[in-house]
């Protein structure tokens, strides 16, 4: 597998895993914890979703033909709490992956280094990837913080638990060395 081939498929695992990341983070929330704003200045776990949901249509509905920065996205809009239930809540987070994943999946490798536009400014298909790479982890790391923070009992660890660090590397280092994608046993562990 050539270079840019290895990498569309590794990115396509990351997204997946910050998705999964997500969904377990939310899953151990009621349906009322995802609507929670701790002051002005915090946006609940559904706001998030919100914006998750308008920036991934946006950026990824005709990804290689038009700006990523659709004319129809309201950005300030998405930070305005309207969900009105878990279950909408859920059909826009799947919305918003689906349209990512729709976008990526048919990717050629070949593909990589064509322009596209965000607000006029052109990146590379790999550049607009990475962008985005980096700006939904971030948004997974508050959906989780948050909702740690708000789970009123025993919080399942969707990482290595708190002082378990030294069972965690023993076991790696009991396995045979192979190459391979960390998200594959990360997502397994997350199942």
């Amino acid at each position: 597998m050539d270079a840019n081939s290895y990498y569309l498929e590794s990115v396509k695992k990351q997204f997946l895993y910050y998705k999964t990341l997500g969904e377990k983070a939310m899953a151990q929330l009621s349906d009322e914890q995802l609507f929670i704003s701790l002051n002005e200045d915090t946006n609940s776990i559904a706001v998030i979703v919100k914006h998750l949901h308008g920036n991934m249509l946006s950026r990824w509905t005709d990804f290689l033909t038009s700006d990523g920065e659709k004319d129809w996205r309201k950005r300030d809009d998405e930070f305005v709490d309207t969900y009105q239930s878990k279950k909408e809540l859920m059909a826009k987070w799947n919305e918003a992956w689906d349209c990512l994943f729709n976008a990526i999946n048919p990717l050629r490798p070949e593909q990589l280094t064509e322009i596209i536009y965000i607000r006029n400014e052109g990146h590379t298909v790999l550049e607009a990837i990475n962008r985005q790479l980096a700006h939904y982890p971030y948004h997974i790391g508050q959906i989780v913080f948050y909702a740690k923070l708000l789970k009123k009992t025993e919080w399942d660890s969707l990482s290595i638990p708190k002082n378990k660090s030294g069972d965690y590397n023993a076991e790696k280092f009991a396995k045979e060395k192979s190459i391979k994608n960390f998200t594959d046993d990360e997502l397994n562990k997350l199942k």
